[in-house]
């Protein structure tokens, strides 16, 4: 055989393997494959297992070992940015959410998704998916009018928190249940939506992650029922601040951060080696952020420990909600069909509040003070409804072990993002590896639409359409590198 018949029976070869690949994914469930893309807020780089941390999560971490994590995946440094990129394509200026959801009158800075841009699932739904949407979209205009904070405080209920048009239902998914701003309080949310009518109360018991997860697990099993594939987005609202959280979950993590905040680094960095996530030669331990803060002699030692028991738990939580989510994709037969994608949208946040004000209550519903810590003394501790905290910049620091900084910097902690791709009927890889290729969220567009089989429009709703930026991640499934990047 010459070297050219020999190149061309590899080629061959390799377009079977593709093709075989395709079939078993169809074959899966008779149909395309489900997407299912959950989003956490604020997480750090090291806080679930899978990437270091002491955190409990064996539902992702499960995942991971059947699927493949990304150690050089990258987003925007804020959550706005990231949100538009990941359902664009598009770098967030192109998509007109440049920075927050404010309009300053400059074209990369309009505060909301623009219509040049369209979304994943605008392009599905016209692909034949049905698509949902449960949790934070935080994409729309916001804006403080009159009697705000009584508004914010829940103690009276908008009719529209945004222009309608705007919200998710408006922009490709059939259904939202969520939040339409960003910050909420977890036990009683302000702009809280189902579709487009706002929801008036919650029970007496409600917490919005696990309302999230509850509603993904209903639809999952009312979707899965159907002939048609469908494309579903749960965007948590965790473990952002404020922190609030379960007393039985804040209560399994009341000893752990004790031993403050150097120590928690270097075990996971320690763990991150062992793990394989990257060699010690070429990503050491940064320097802490502050090395002459001495824990020991930190004042306020109860209250910081306790605010990172409160983070960890907050994750646990989504762990918990991840676990039947995965449950109920397997009782009806789908996850073997399901392109799972997990990851976060920015590092671990520094911000620590210093009182009410736009997003930020200054009471319940009920009436109560809620608590701000900015620049008091730290007596009351966080967890609960009538406290407003972050875990601060130290702790930030900490759960992006190995990296520098923390959100709003685009320094490594606040742009490299854990990504975990779990397909089983897509994947020929081996099962648990660990990609150093660079990805980044504008990427997930491209990868939803090779995994579908859609085509990206040039018009959409007779709007010219801005060509995506992204390139699909599909390939590592395949033990194989993406297209080059420009």
């Amino acid at each position: 055989m010459t070297a050219t018949a020999f190149r061309t029976a590899l080629m061959f070869l390799a377009l079977a393997a593709v093709l075989c690949q395709a079939a078993r994914a169809e074959e899966a469930n008779g149909k395309r494959p489900n997407i299912v893309i959950v989003m956490v807020d604020d997480m750090g780089w090291s806080d679930p297992g899978c990437y270091g941390g002491e955190i409990r999560t064996p539902n992702l971490d499960a995942l991971a070992a059947d699927g493949l994590r990304l150690s050089a995946f990258y987003n925007t440094g804020r959550c706005c940015p990231t949100r538009a990129s990941l359902l664009t394509g598009l770098y967030p200026h192109q998509a007109g959410v440049g920075a927050m959801t404010f309009d300053t009158g400059r074209p990369g800075y309009r505060g909301e998704l623009g219509r040049n841009a369209v979304t994943i699932a605008e392009v599905l739904r016209g692909a034949g998916y049905r698509t949902a949407m449960v949790g934070k979209w935080h994409l729309s205009l916001t804006r403080e009018g009159p009697d705000h904070m009584t508004a914010l405080n829940n103690q009276r209920i908008l009719r529209q928190f945004a222009d309608p048009a705007s919200y998710p239902v408006g922009r490709g998914f059939e259904r939202h249940y969520g939040v339409v701003w960003g910050v909420i309080n977890f036990f009683d949310p302000f702009s809280l939506v189902e579709n487009a009518e706002p929801v008036r109360e919650v029970p007496a018991d409600y917490y919005a992650t696990d309302a999230f997860s509850d509603r993904a697990v209903e639809w999952i099993n009312e979707l899965s029922a159907g002939e048609e594939p469908f494309f579903l987005y749960l965007a948590h609202c965790a473990p952002h601040w404020p922190l609030h959280a379960l007393p039985e979950d804040i209560e399994r993590y009341s000893e752990t951060y004790a031993a403050g905040w150097q120590a928690i680094r270097e075990a996971r960095y320690e763990r991150q080696l062992k793990l394989g996530l990257f060699e010690a030669d070429n990503t050491p331990l940064s320097e802490r952020l502050h090395p002459r803060k001495d824990w020991d002699k930190n004042e306020s030692r109860a209250w910081d420990s306790r605010a990172m028991a409160v983070h960890a738990a907050m994750i646990d939580r989504v762990d918990q909600g991840l676990g039947r989510m995965v449950e109920a994709l397997k009782k009806n037969g789908e996850l073997e069909s399901t392109l799972f994608l997990f990851l976060s949208d920015n590092g671990a946040s520094p911000e620590e509040m210093g009182g009410p004000g736009f997003d930020r209550p200054s009471q319940t519903r009920a009436g109560e003070t809620i608590t701000y810590y900015g620049g008091k003394p730290k007596e009351k501790l966080p967890g609960g409804e009538t406290t407003y905290a972050g875990f601060g910049p130290d702790w930030a620091n900490a759960a992006n072990t190995p990296f520098r900084f923390y959100k709003a910097t685009q320094h490594e902690g606040g742009v490299r993002t854990p990504l975990v791709i779990h397909w089983p009927a897509g994947q020929t890889a081996e099962r648990g590896s660990i990609s150093a290729e660079p990805g980044h969220v504008i990427d997930l567009m491209a990868t939803c639409l090779e995994a579908a089989g859609a085509e990206y429009p040039r018009v959409y709703g007779e709007h010219a359409i801005t060509p995506h930026e992204g390139r699909s991640l599909l390939p590592l499934l395949r033990g194989a590198k993406p297209s080059e990047r420009e």
